[in-house]
């Protein structure tokens, strides 16, 4: 006899937290894959972090990121479950600020809170690893949809402006004539 317990809806899973480390060289082409995954071509578009509508080309390459990994004063986080990697981030000491970027979830985990755990996980790391009080990063200006979620987790618009690198094929093959990025920012 199937009671009122019978017609409750089984929770889903709870996901573990992921485990987070340092990249090292090893780590490179796994990387490099991660986020030409989240951002270019037909697999971008299984998120919604996608670029693929503004962007062609390639994100970011081996070099690029074996460059970050070596660089002092810089970290690479990578956020595992089983062995797997399932996103990264890329944090910076600079003088007044951490510098947050090359943030890749895997698209099909996008929209599940994820991105918020890393993020969260960095911030964390800038303020108590490095005595960081705010954290800055840059964004397309375009990706209003991107802008809106860094603002929901306490990010404001500077206003501040850098022009995209146009003719600078490591970043990409604009699709669009009016790439620039705004500088978000939060205190930690």
């Amino acid at each position: 006899m199937a009671g009122p317990a019978a017609a409750l809806t089984p929770e889903p899973p709870v996901q573990p937290e992921p485990a987070f480390r340092a990249a090292g060289p090893a780590d490179v082409s796994a990387v490099v894959a991660l986020v030409e995954s989240a951002y270019r071509g037909e697999a971008s578009r299984a998120g919604w972090t996608t670029e693929a509508d503004l962007l062609d080309g390639q994100r970011t390459d081996e070099a690029g990121v074996a460059e970050v990994i070596s660089r002092p004063d810089s970290v690479l986080l990578l956020a595992e479950s089983g062995g797997d990697l399932l996103a990264c981030c890329h944090i910076e000491r600079r003088p007044d600020a951490a510098y947050f970027g090359m943030f890749s979830v895997r698209p099909g985990l996008q929209g599940a809170g994820l991105g918020r755990t890393v993020l969260e996980y960095a911030e964390r790391h800038a303020r108590e690893q490095w005595g960081i009080d705010r954290m800055e990063m840059t964004v397309i200006e375009q990706r209003a949809d991107l802008i809106a979620w860094y603002e929901r987790r306490g990010y404001r618009r500077s206003g501040e402006y850098q022009p995209f690198p146009y003719g600078d094929e490591r970043f990409g093959i604009p699709l669009r004539p009016d790439l620039r990025f705004e500088r978000l920012v939060k205190a930690l």
